[in-house]
């Protein structure tokens, strides 16, 4: 590809350039690839070639379907496994390398992948929390901790970052991703993947990531897990496709498919998806594995049987198969039968040895086995130190109405609530390498932090007293538990312990897989079991606060309506705890921002801040007829993207443009001073955003195109300024042309994505 470029840039300008030292360093790197990859398949079998198409689950781990693959030691030994997930441990993943290496004619190693979504065994916030810290450079880091710790239990593939954009929070895997935002996701999406790719994928503490899930899983039909898509491709490329060109722009290793489907056609078998953008528009050189069982499915999709959905999904740009073994019981057959040919099984097969070799396993398939890493590498105490930094800068105010936070370090507390000394819950959803029960709970955090508050627990609540929707949460063992003590003992409890108390913190939300994959809820609310407790405690009339678990946006209308404060903590990770008490003590002052709106109820999902205004625009307050508006509630959402509270205040004041005129080869300068105006040192994430005013496809209400986070003690002031050029201002327009048209654009700089517009500059030629 490189020496493509080199080549048309010299016949273009009639002259030649010679080759950087870093470019003839990759065009030799690349040679030396080639070389040993062709040499091994010119030595495989058709058999072997698919064989390395195969990737296989043992067993031991968590599954994201029924089915775990079987005969796995002899499909290795037979030469039919490209790689294995579901395994961890130098010890166990050699025995498996061992067969590969030692038990095939060409000893091809193994690919070892795993899913480490927020954290390895040092698990930090769910993604949707990392993200509301708008802090790249320390989720980066949290990719980085991610990848020394997988791979020194031997794992050298991660199957992160989900960046799928996400605006129903219905879907119960909005947990996983940074929200509903195309720029934000973009931003998250390259920081983790050089997070976990560093800049050496041969280096031992390095991994391969996986862009997933590709693509537009995020906008499936109600919500509901698994379900189908449809959207037009200006939506995708403007709105939905940002995320995962970040990704790959960065070098991301690996692309895994998505259960839905594309313009009617199932992702893992959409050759428009998978090869035309993927790889002819995008210029991605690495491999695409399915989800789990996603080619089997797509006969239930009405596409074919397993031999015609193996060979679509070949066809189509698929180079491995994950659990099903689709490919490796039909490609073969097809190949006899002419539906495909040898040269596009070849091609897949030297994708994934081209992966190995970039890991350098075929040099040494042991890299990633040293068994004195797992005991200094993993759950070091310096990785839980950082755990908790992230999850503190995770959480985000939402509430501060009756002033409880920051509480006092020698106060009578009544900590009330299910989640407020529940180990289970802790790590969130999609943590299977985490133990929850190496979690800090928020009791013994608040004694971590504050020895001489007067505490006092009481459950007050089951998480929820349904017994069949607990049964639907326990299926990765108690998140939702029902106690023995019924419902009204435990508020008689809870009640006693709060009006003895100076102050009340309650401990409330969802359970941590009451979100995630097959986790999709048509009740946003907090279940009614916890809210008859809040009710009941609020009526003491006592200085309350809520503390707030869950892995999406909730509707908490009735609990903003309390005079209470509202900190949202997601499902905060290992050092959940300590984190907690380090924010309700004011050792941290809050900084975190939703990065997905909170809507008023359910009926108006989905609900995000970049809507397209309407013909018949709605009023800002009020209802008129004949408008876009709902006759029972406001348009806008309980609490907007970018929104977050701090136990200080800041304020922004001149707010300007540089010039009144951007040339398009030109460049403007926005700013705005922002002074912390309270009592408390305090971090801010200042946001740009822009509207186009009239360009030739309607344009967003808002657009965010630029923030920074900034660092204020009291009483100071900084001016941030965003350098812009037309670069920033380009959409995809109808005919799917990256363009800036010239145009008035308004913009403000502010901290949240509710503020008003007074600003402008022109885009001029």
């Amino acid at each position: 590809m490189i020496k493509k470029s080199l080549i048309t840039l010299s016949l273009i300008t009639g002259c030649f350039f010679a080759p950087t030292k870093s470019a003839t360093a990759q065009i030799t790197s690349d040679s030396k690839m080639n070389a040993k990859v062709d040499e091994i398949l010119a030595e495989m079998t058709i058999e072997e070639k698919i064989g390395q198409l195969n990737l296989l689950n043992p067993g031991g781990g968590v599954a994201t379907g029924a089915v775990v693959s079987d005969n796995v030691q002899q499909k290795i030994k037979d030469g039919e496994v490209g790689g294995l997930f579901g395994v961890a441990g130098p010890d166990k993943i050699r025995i498996a390398q061992d067969y590969a290496v030692n038990d095939t004619r060409l000893g091809i190693p193994l690919l070892i992948g795993s899913d480490v979504i927020h954290g390895y065994k040092t698990t930090f916030p769910i993604p949707l929390g990392t993200a509301a810290s708008w802090d790249l450079e320390m989720i980066k880091r949290t990719a980085e901790i991610a990848a020394q710790e997988a791979t020194a239990d031997g794992i050298n593939w991660n199957f992160s970052p989900m960046v799928d954009i996400a605006r129903d929070p219905r879907w119960g895997r909005i947990a996983e991703g940074a929200g509903e935002d195309p720029y934000l996701g973009s931003q998250i999406a390259k920081a983790m993947v050089e997070g976990y790719q560093g800049d050496d994928l041969t280096k031992e503490n390095t991994m391969i990531a996986t862009v997933k899930h590709f693509a537009l899983y995020g906008a499936s039909e109600a919500g509901r897990d698994y379900n189908t898509t449809d959207m037009s491709r200006v939506k995708m490329f403007n709105e939905y496709l940002p995320p995962y060109k970040a990704a790959i722009d960065a070098g991301a290793g690996s692309v895994m498919s998505s259960f839905n489907d594309v313009d009617g056609v199932p992702a893992t078998g959409n050759k428009w998806l998978l090869t035309d953008l993927l790889r002819d528009q995008w210029g991605f050189d690495g491999f695409v594995t399915s989800d789990y069982t996603s080619l089997n499915e797509m006969i239930a999709h009405g596409m074919g049987d397993l031999q015609a959905v193996s060979a679509l999904a070949l066809k189509a740009g698929l180079d491995m198969d994950m659990v099903g073994e689709g490919f490796l019981n039909t490609l073969k057959k097809s190949l006899d039968e002419g539906k495909v040919t040898e040269e596009e099984i070849t091609t897949a097969a030297r994708r994934i040895l081209e992966a190995k070799y970039k890991l350098g396993l075929f040099e040494d398939p042991y890299k990633y086995l040293d068994e004195s890493r797992p005991k200094k590498d993993i759950l070091s105490e310096e990785n839980r130190a950082f755990s908790r930094k992230v999850a503190a800068h995770s959480f985000v105010l939402l509430k501060k109405d009756a002033g409880v936070f920051p509480l006092n370090k020698k106060a009578k507390i009544a900590l009330i609530g299910p989640l407020a000394n529940n180990k289970n819950n802790m790590l969130g959803t999609w943590a299977p390498t985490g133990d929850p029960q190496l979690s800090i709970p928020v009791l013994e955090g608040m004694k971590n932090v504050a020895p001489k508050a007067k505490i006092s627990y009481a459950q007050g609540a089951n998480i929820t007293d349904d017994k069949q929707f607990a049964e639907n949460i326990n299926v990765f063992g108690p998140r939702a538990e029902i106690s023995e003590t019924s419902p009204e003992k435990m508020l008689e409890e809870a009640l006693k312990v709060a009006k003895k108390s100076d102050v009340i913190v309650a401990v409330v939300g969802e359970a941590s897989e009451m979100s995630g994959e097959a986790a999709s809820r048509t009740n946003l609310l907090i279940p009614e079991s916890q809210k008859k407790m809040i009710r009941e405690l609020a009526k003491l009339e006592k200085p309350m606060a809520l503390v707030l678990m869950s892995g999406r946006p909730l509707n908490i209308s009735e609990e903003s309506e309390m005079n209470l404060d509202i900190l949202q903590v997601w499902h905060p990770g290992v050092e959940a705890g300590n984190a907690i008490a380090d924010v309700i003590f004011g050792d941290y002052n809050p900084s975190g921002k939703i990065t997905a709106s909170w809507p008023r109820n359910v009926g108006q999902v989905p609900v995000y801040y970049s809507m397209k205004r309407t013909g018949r625009p709605g009023e800002a307050e009020g209802f008129e007829k004949f408008k876009s508006e709902f006759l029972d509630v406001d348009n806008s959402p309980l609490y907007p993207f970018g929104y977050g509270l701090s136990y200080t205040n800041f304020e922004y004041s001149d707010v300007k443009a540089s010039a009144d005129e951007l040339k398009m080869d030109g460049n403007i300068t926005l700013s705005a001073t922002i002074t912390n105006t309270g009592d408390h040192d305090g971090e801010e994430v200042v946001q740009l955003y822009i509207h186009d005013k009239v360009r030739s496809i309607t344009p967003p209400m808002k657009q965010l195109i630029g923030f920074e986070k900034i660092m204020l003690k009291k009483g100071e002031s900084k001016t941030v300024t965003f350098d812009m050029s037309a670069e920033d201002l380009k959409f995809y327009n109808s005919s799917l042309e990256h363009v800036a048209e010239p145009g008035e654009f308004d913009f403000f700089i502010a901290g949240s994505s509710d503020a008003e517009f007074e600003n402008s500059f022109m885009l001029t030629e």
